[in-house]
């Protein structure tokens, strides 16, 4: 890990491309095993089990249909399903536990009995987390960075799961009401790693930890743009980095488009969160990620050969 001090520094280190590739974390762990981050960057594919969700409310808010679905992207090559039963877009309302395990628990045992694929589940309560990992889930995607529900910490380190940590300030109620930062890329990081060492703290593994900025949570657009512009900030933290901005509403305001129709965005703004450094890129669209992560990844390592 690259040592900075972020709340001394006056502005946020930048790290070369040599420090980046030395702090790199090469493996993410999990509930059974662990997944490569050295090769390329991980695709999580989502899969919204709402009626409701920003993207694709209530297409795949049938079980069967989000299986298949779920199915069909582990065929695509999704390294991580990501199962979530509550929608966290601007202005929505939390759902009930009762509700989110009605929607989530029989995609993920279904899931889990048809691929191999690990599966991850997005929620921010401990209990939906828990009889989830019971139904075959090895990671926690919490956007709430464990905030939410302080038992979800006892959950992750009793059962030895992988964690997704995402910046969010206020809730998905209230987060865009006029956010305000002094420096979004030092805050967010700051905070973030605020959360990591509170639960290094109560046992969880270092190993397990990944780190998301939260594009579009508590973030105008610029706030958005800084934060993808200098995303090596936070991957010099030496944590593994996942960024989920597909299809969200900055790319809309930057292209016009309508939200089904930013897939040309979506993709443009992956590969640049893989050459910024993240690790994990969750999107809606699979195939076409990872063919568009495949041809950086090739550029890549031509570049560096070349060099």
């Amino acid at each position: 890990m690259i040592s900075h001090d972020w709340k001394a520094s006056s502005g946020v280190p930048v790290a070369t491309p040599s420090e980046l590739a030395a702090s790199a974390p090469v493996s993410w762990r999990h509930r059974t095993g662990s997944l490569r981050l050295d090769e390329r960057p991980l695709i999580m594919g989502i899969l919204n089990v709402t009626p409701d969700s920003f993207s694709d409310g209530g297409r795949y808010s049938d079980p069967d249909r989000a299986v298949a679905h779920g199915l069909a992207m582990a065929e695509d090559g999704a390294d991580i399903l990501d199962v979530g039963g509550e929608s966290t877009r601007p202005g929505a309302e939390e759902t009930d536990a009762a509700e989110e395990l009605r929607r989530v628990i029989p995609v993920v045992q279904a899931l889990r009995k048809r691929t191999e694929t690990p599966i991850s589940v997005d929620t921010r309560k401990a209990e939906v987390a828990r009889q989830a990992i019971e139904a075959g889930a090895v990671i926690v995607n919490d956007v709430s960075a464990c905030a939410h529900d302080p038992a979800m910490a006892d959950v992750v380190v009793k059962y030895g799961v992988g964690l997704v940590l995402m910046h969010m300030r206020g809730d998905p109620r209230t987060m865009q009401d006029a956010p305000e930062y002094s420096d979004v890329v030092r805050e967010t990081t700051n905070e973030l790693l605020e959360r990591a060492n509170g639960l290094l703290a109560k046992g969880v593994e270092r190993e397990r930890l990944a780190l998301d900025p939260g594009i579009g949570f508590g973030k105008t657009l610029d706030h958005n743009l800084d934060l993808l512009a200098r995303l090596s900030a936070l991957v010099a933290t030496g944590y593994p980095v996942a960024a989920g901005v597909s299809r969200k509403s900055w790319i809309g305001a930057i292209t016009g488009r309508a939200t089904g129709e930013r897939l040309a965005g979506s993709l443009a703004a992956a590969v640049h969160c893989f050459a910024q450094g993240a690790r994990v890129l969750r999107v809606h669209d699979v195939r076409e990620t990872r063919d568009a992560i495949a041809v950086a990844v090739a550029l890549k390592r031509t570049s560096h050969g070349l060099a």
